[in-house]
């Protein structure tokens, strides 16, 4: 079964569920970087305390900092692992591989999960977030395709992609993601 796994995908595909679940069912190190950054905040760490300072100022956290994050996990872990919201762009993709290569470790696959916008949206509504309104979900969507379609196209050159589609239950899609891993 493949073990370090990267999850990509849409706002409201369900990545945040499915890489949770996983990872509590397999084992895996969950690396979400949101609950990364909050994580080191929370511990008073170095690298807490300086991710802290950034976004004190309403700046978002550089991929250096993101990366050194990273690299704090992974160094002492020799299990497996699941990557949620990084990387979010080509050159954060190539930082990753370097950092992944230094460490001996590389990922396994990238589990791409798909769903038809209509259905995103209607996802996204039904989270009753204030600011969430069927126009800034329609620009956020198209925000993600400018900013992922380039990594989709990295991984995909790689070999490491395969597609899942993430519409039907929790279960479901789950399913669906494990007959991946083999």
């Amino acid at each position: 079964m493949k073990q370090r796994l990267l999850f990509l995908g849409p706002p409201g595909a369900g990545k945040g569920t499915q890489a949770q679940q996983l990872a509590e069912g397999q084992g895996l190190l969950h690396l979400s970087t949101g609950d990364l950054l909050r994580a080191e905040v929370a511990a008073g760490s170095a690298l807490g305390q300086e991710a802290e300072a950034v976004m004190a100022r309403g700046e978002l956290v550089s991929d250096a900092l993101v990366l050194a994050i990273v690299r704090s996990r992974l160094e002492n872990h020799s299990g497996g692992w699941l990557l949620d919201g990084f990387p979010r762009n080509v050159a954060q993709a190539d930082a990753l591989a370097a950092l992944l290569a230094d460490l001996g470790q590389s990922i396994e696959l990238v589990v791409l999960m798909e769903l038809d916008d209509a259905v995103l949206v209607q996802r996204l509504l039904s989270r009753g977030r204030a600011d969430d309104n069927e126009a800034v979900i329609r620009h956020r969507l198209e925000v993600y395709r400018q900013q992922t379609e380039p990594l989709i196209a990295y991984y995909r050159e790689r070999g490491l992609i395969a597609s899942v589609e993430a519409a039907g239950s929790v279960e479901e899609i789950a399913g669906r993601i494990s007959a991946l891993l083999g």
